[in-house]
């Protein structure tokens, strides 16, 4: 049974397949977001104001493929850059309100997609789906520690 949950989620994380998806999310969105900027924008969502350098361990790319991205991403007013007030030498990124409304759709966009993929589920059958991935991902092997 591992073997075929491995491969199933080595499928799921294809670069190729998350690209695809980012792709539909982002169309005709606005300026600066596509499936590139998308990590970007989804990642400061998650965590919040942070430095280009904690961000780029969230989302997987390195420190100046963030800050392009988060370049890209100012300049069409969804991300801002502000002094941290811990370290004045520090910048952190943050979501603008647009952003912030600019994610909100994005993730509408995502839920209707996977509802849409899970109507001839047997609801019984989706809503059991639901909790035990889940619970994969909070007692399995990805679980933070």
């Amino acid at each position: 049974m591992g073997h075929a949950v491995a491969e199933a989620l080595g499928d799921l994380l294809k670069r190729t397949l998350r690209a695809n998806l980012y792709q539909a999310l982002t169309e005709n969105i606005g300026e600066g977001v596509d499936e590139v900027t998308y990590p970007v924008l989804s990642g400061l969502a998650r965590t919040g104001p942070c430095s280009a350098a904690e961000l780029a361990g969230e989302v997987g790319l390195d420190r100046s493929g963030v800050s392009r991205r988060a370049s890209r991403l100012e300049a069409a007013g969804l991300v801002r850059r502000a002094p941290d007030p811990d370290d004045r030498r520090a910048v952190l990124l943050a979501l603008t309100e647009q952003g912030t409304e600019t994610v909100a759709l994005m993730r509408e966009r995502l839920a209707a997609r996977i509802e849409e993929s899970l109507r001839s589920w047997p609801e019984g059958e989706a809503r059991s789906f639901a909790r035990n991935l889940r619970r994969f991902l909070d007692e399995g092997p990805f679980k933070e520690v």
